[in-house]
């Protein structure tokens, strides 16, 4: 996906805008009673307060951006409103009526519904069958499920949405566009007064965040009221028409987009300003970066259905990117380097030598770290606390049980969490109990505590908070700096810009290019991440 670049602090943010959100705006009356106001919520989880005394409202037919960093609330908040959590205290109400939802099904009756970045439904049942699932209109005596029914109904909301989605398919095969689709068509099934978008274009392509766009304007058009969760401020300027900002599990602002910039927004998420997110700073004239021979070297690495003929070098204390857009085989020649593809072929040379690494266990003993873009189904064990998800890799080093080595255990994850600015209650806290940005920083932390050579980062600042990208990069800059060799891949141009000194893209898992930080600019980087190479200049990769 590509995103448009930030702007300079100090300068009016204006994007493209979703289809019919100008209008919309402009039609909206704000005068009207809303249909889901919120007072002094409050949340505490074992003495750690989550809320205190928060509020906002939202109208029918409106698009309010909720917006906070990791750990500021949002999360706690959509759980209370979809009646995952009840409140300590404070009062909700509904279409004029005060409302307590005990359960997730209270909630769904009472019109309230939620779109998760994380899609959760049954994999083996049908596109119709989890649209109703649960709730399945019967017929006929004696009494049995309408299948007739359902499938017509279905069939309906997507012509209603106009998406083409076929209504027998199991949703194990659809895409996370596709999913999304189906759980929008289920709340407009529910006839949801409130749908509530929680990061939903995190793994969209650019096509199928416009398709979103589209929905949520017929959303607003039908009156239904959108409450939008994402940290990209493209996304928050082009759809929504008023923003409500958290900090720290407390309300701090709420206003008209119209009437603020993206740094003054910033500014009221993180408490003080942050100038340029994705930057680096410049190494010293003595740092190891792209000195030397290289670190590590990729050979013609291919893959039989991924990627092909894959070549580049990595030297000691620099960063190399990899763009592309959502397929394009990035993600997949990183698995392949870490062990993971067993189909993968090609050489791997380290300070010269050619290696062989056919497991992570092989490359983690030759120094490569890998941390995942799916943090929480491959780089965390959620269940575990934080201390044992960070030690995890190095256990043998360590030793079991006995009380000197927890004691090893917990001053290493004290030294990494510190450095990376991990916000927890405690260390033995349950890493599932952790906000999104703090989860990654557990991930990150624990491929950085085998001490490796080569770090692999796949989309490291994924769903993640302003502040906490901001954390992370600052992280990755010192160790850049200290020798350590990374590649950072990203879907985001302004990351990958800002931290890379060499950047390669891939388009249909192959190589288009490969650009100086000096050279590269979005246009160059989205041409030929598009498959053009139409005045192009750079490296042309190896074939």
């Amino acid at each position: 996906m590509v995103t448009s670049v930030l702007p300079v602090p100090g300068t009016l943010f204006n994007p493209p805008q979703a289809p019919g959100a100008v209008a919309m705006r402009a039609a909206l009356d704000t005068s009207s009673a809303p249909v889901l106001a919120l007072s002094g919520i409050g949340k505490r989880f074992q003495g750690v307060v989550a809320l205190h005394d928060v509020g906002f409202e939202v109208r029918a037919g409106e698009v309010m951006a909720l917006l906070g960093e990791n750990g500021a609330g949002k999360s706690t908040l959509v759980k209370i409103l979809t009646g995952i959590h009840q409140p300590d205290e404070g009062n909700i109400v509904l279409g004029g009526q005060a409302v307590h939802f005990a359960c997730a099904q209270d909630a769904m009756k009472e019109g309230i519904t939620a779109v998760h970045q994380e899609t959760v439904m049954f994999e083996e049942l049908t596109v119709a069958e989890n649209i109703w699932v649960g709730r399945q209109p019967l017929c006929g005596m004696p009494r049995r499920i309408d299948w007739r029914r359902i499938e017509d109904e279905a069939r309906a909301l997507f012509e209603r949405l106009e998406v083409d989605l076929p209504i027998r398919a199991r949703v194990k095969d659809l895409s996370v566009a596709q999913r999304h689709f189906v759980e929008i068509a289920r709340a407009l099934s529910q006839r949801a007064k409130v749908v509530i978008m929680d990061e939903p274009t995190a793994a969209l392509s650019h096509h199928e965040i416009g398709e979103l766009y589209r929905i949520i304007g017929q959303l607003r058009a039908s009156g239904t009221a959108v409450i939008f969760i994402s940290h990209k401020f493209d996304e928050i300027f082009a759809v929504a028409d008023r923003y409500t900002v958290l900090r720290d599990g407390r309300f701090i602002a709420a206003g008209a987009l119209a009437d603020i910039t993206e740094p003054q927004l910033v500014a009221l998420m993180v408490g003080r300003e942050v100038g340029q997110v994705f930057s680096r700073p410049t190494p010293a004239q003595d740092a190891p970066a792209r000195s030397g021979a290289p670190l590590l070297e990729v050979e013609h690495l291919c893959h039989p259905s991924e990627f092909h003929d894959v070549s580049f070098s990595l030297r000691r204390g620099e960063i190399l990117g990899f763009y592309g857009l959502v397929g394009a085989g990035r993600s997949e020649v990183m698995q392949a380097l870490f062990g993971l593809s067993p189909q993968a072929h090609g050489k791997l040379r380290i300070d010269g030598q050619v290696v062989t690494v056919d497991s992570p266990a092989q490359a983690i003993r030759h120094g490569i770290a890998y941390v995942p873009e799916d943090r929480q189904r491959q780089g965390a064990l959620l269940s575990l606390p934080i201390f044992q998800n960070i030690t995890l890799p190095i256990l043998p080093g360590i030793g079991f049980f006995l009380r000197r080595h927890r004691r090893h255990e917990l001053e290493i994850t004290r030294q990494l969490c510190e450095q990376l600015e991990l916000k927890a209650s405690h260390f033995h806290q349950q890493v599932a109990q952790l906000s999104g940005g703090n989860q990654q920083k557990v991930v990150l932390a624990k491929w950085l505590a085998t001490k490796p050579r080569v770090l692999i980062l796949d989309e490291p600042t994924k769903g993640i908070d302003i502040g906490s990208k901001a954390a992370v990069h600052r992280f990755i800059g010192q160790l850049v700096e200290q020798g350590l060799a990374v590649i950072l891949v990203s879907s985001e141009l302004p990351e990958v810009m800002g931290m890379a000194d060499r950047i390669v893209v891939m388009h249909q898992g192959t190589m288009q290019q490969i650009f100086e930080r000096d050279q590269a600019t979005p246009e160059l980087l989205a041409a030929a991440a598009s498959g053009s190479t139409t005045h192009l200049t750079g490296t042309t990769a190896c074939h």
